[in-house]
């Protein structure tokens, strides 16, 4: 999405891409979830940098209460703005009674580790925020989980309005709290992150098989073809051994992803000739955080950073081809 604004025909696109072939689709579509978290994570990543500009107080030795309740306000005004703007931009039928649509059997639940992914992402950003008014990281970290529980659980509950289109999905809603709830245990555990969840993404030619489903261009496929998309799960090892001569940056990575999806159920891309299938990956990453910088600027970069997987070879293992290296995998 190039243009800071966006038409309604290509938000309509981008949330139903499965209405140009069908317009009584009751399909939930993955990429419309994905768009949505998407909304929320951008929107909290702007919040971020202007708290931290405008408000933030690094060099205090206690809690700074008056830049505690800008952030409270700032992110009370977001929060309502993102929903009012959610239900504008992307609920386009009328509203009807609560109902309860699972779709735990689509895409081989790839969209739910995207929802545990997006989860986290909003907590570990508002938890940094936090930290910059003072309190403990422990403090920030419950927070901050709070906070990216409390931000998705409303699209959740608006899809269960929207049935035959959408509805409640219980499985989304689980993968929503096991996202923050990692952020928060790690905290509780360890006093610290030391396992971060990471995104990759490499166009793939199925997206031409289907573009109105996986993206008729790039900025539309790494939002849609979840065929391209890896999700990580990157591990510190020096965290895990303070006394060794590991380099404090260096982390394992574990990866998932699929192929030959063409569809969101399995019989619907096996009816197009495709054989679906899962990913599994073990990559080397680097964990941005710990490489040490008293430069503000490089201190944020690495920061965002932190969301993606670096290019690094993988060892790939799935039920069709076995075990299968890769010399650079993103």
């Amino acid at each position: 999405m190039g243009n800071t604004e966006i038409s309604g025909k290509l938000l309509s696109d981008l949330c139903h891409p499965e209405r140009a072939n069908s317009p009584t689709s009751h399909s939930r579509v993955g990429a419309f979830c994905t768009t949505k978290a998407l909304f929320f994570y951008l929107a909290f990543i702007i919040q971020h940098s202007s708290f931290v500009t405008c408000h933030a107080q690094t060099d205090t030795l206690r809690p700074n209460y008056r830049a505690l309740r800008w952030l409270l306000a700032g992110e009370s005004v977001a929060y309502s703005a993102s929903i009012y703007g959610l239900s504008k931009a992307w609920y386009k039928t009328p509203f009807t009674n609560f109902s309860v649509k699972d779709d735990f059997h689509e895409w081989k639940q790839f969209d739910k580790v995207g929802h545990f992914f997006t989860a986290y992402q909003i907590c570990r950003h508002t938890a940094a925020v936090y930290k910059k008014t003072g309190i403990t990281n422990r403090q920030a970290a419950l927070y901050g989980a709070l906070s990216g529980f409390l931000f998705l659980t409303p699209i959740e509950l608006l899809d269960g309005f929207q049935y035959p289109t959408y509805g409640f999905s219980p499985s989304d809603m689980v993968a929503n709290v096991m996202g923050p709830s990692l952020y928060l245990g790690q905290y509780a555990l360890w006093g610290e992150e030391r396992i971060t969840p990471k995104f990759s993404f490499s166009p793939t030619p199925l997206a031409k098989v289907r573009p109105e489903l996986l993206g008729r261009n790039f900025s539309e496929q790494w939002l849609k073809d979840y065929n391209g998309q890896t999700y990580w799960f990157s591990v510190n090892v020096a965290s895990f051994a303070p006394h060794s001569k590991i380099p404090k940056w260096l982390s394992v990575s574990l990866g998932y992803g699929i192929h030959n999806m063409v569809g969101a159920e399995v019989e619907k891309s096996q009816s197009l000739g495709y054989d679906p299938y899962r990913q599994y990956y073990l990559s080397l990453d680097i964990d941005f955080r710990r490489i040490p910088t008293r430069h503000k600027g490089l201190k944020t970069l690495f920061f965002l950073l932190n969301t993606l997987k670096v290019p690094a070879p993988a060892l790939e293992f799935n039920r069709k081809q076995g075990w299968k290296g890769h010399w650079l995998y993103f």
